[in-house]
């Protein structure tokens, strides 16, 4: 596997120094990591990429702590798809490290699976989505429930983000190293939001009523609005105070502003490090995006 993820690596290499990426099929774009469809013995998977670690100690543990998120997550009856936690060395010494997984049918992927599906049938697979989300989350363990993270597959969901593990010890410090989540961040503002942001958007992911929320919201950007009323009846089951339409749509728009104001940031941090700089911006950025 590590020969086929090194010429990945060293595709992406590419597209980030060249600015031209149409050598890879991107099939997601997180917000520290980038989903690309590649072949690996034969086998087109998808191959996600995390910033680079510091080293193989690092790297070490980054695999432990994926692989005792996944055994969590298991123990709540949340389904992950076979997962390989991978290492590409680098000529610096760092490691990239590799979360790949099984290509899904794209039908499968929760956003497509509901469009398509009848109303009972959305009625059900809603329900057990907010049953499984309430079911797993606790102070000590989290999830980014968002919808395009779960698939529909045979007749139960399926976890597919499992490459920022969100779990905390007795003292409530992250397993996950928190810096990785400011890698994208603009250098000059990280020191702001390690302060005053990045705790407030790592709790929500531990609570279920602001897991449910940002999901909510998300309804919206995956253009299903129209399922809000199916999803509230369930999560207001599970949740108090009950959420309601008005609140999920004010969480959406003021998700989709303080994305696209990242996203702008991204966009000029990545042109100083090209254009002054001389180097390649270590990211790349998705276009446009519909909201």
């Amino acid at each position: 596997m590590n020969d086929d993820l090194r010429e990945l690596e060293a595709t992406i290499d590419r597209a980030l120094a060249t600015g031209d990426a149409s050598a890879l099929e991107v099939v997601g774009y997180g917000e520290i990591t980038l989903v690309v469809k590649w072949t690996v013995h034969g086998r087109t998977l998808a191959c996600k990429r995390l910033p680079g670690l510091a080293d193989d100690a690092a790297f070490a543990a980054y695999r432990e702590c994926v692989a005792g998120y996944i055994a969590r997550l298991a123990e709540r009856g949340v389904v992950v798809p076979d997962t390989a936690v991978e290492a590409v060395p680098r000529g610096d010494g760092t490691v990239t490290a590799y979360c790949v997984q099984p290509v899904l049918p794209a039908q499968s992927l929760l956003p497509r699976y509901l469009q398509g599906a009848g109303p009972s049938e959305v009625r059900g697979v809603v329900a057990a989505l907010v049953d499984q989300i309430a079911g797993c989350i606790d102070h000590r363990l989290g999830l980014d429930a968002q919808l395009s993270n779960w698939a529909w597959v045979g007749d139960g969901l399926r976890f597919l983000d499992i490459s920022t593990p969100f779990v905390r010890d007795e003292r409530g410090r992250e397993s996950f190293d928190v810096e990785l989540h400011l890698a994208s961040v603009p250098w000059a503002l990280r020191g702001a939001v390690r302060r005053f942001a990045l705790g407030a958007i790592l709790d929500k992911y531990y609570e279920v009523r602001g897991a449910l929320l940002d999901l909510a919201g998300n309804l919206h950007k995956e253009r299903l609005a129209q399922l809000l009323p199916d999803f509230l009846e369930a999560a207001n089951r599970v949740v108090a105070p009950a959420i309601t339409a008005g609140e999920a749509d004010r969480y959406y728009r003021d998700d989709a502003r303080m994305w696209e104001l990242l996203q702008r940031l991204r966009r000029a941090d990545r042109w100083w490090q090209r254009t002054v700089r001389r180097r390649p911006y270590p990211f790349l950025l998705p276009g446009a995006i519909a909201r």
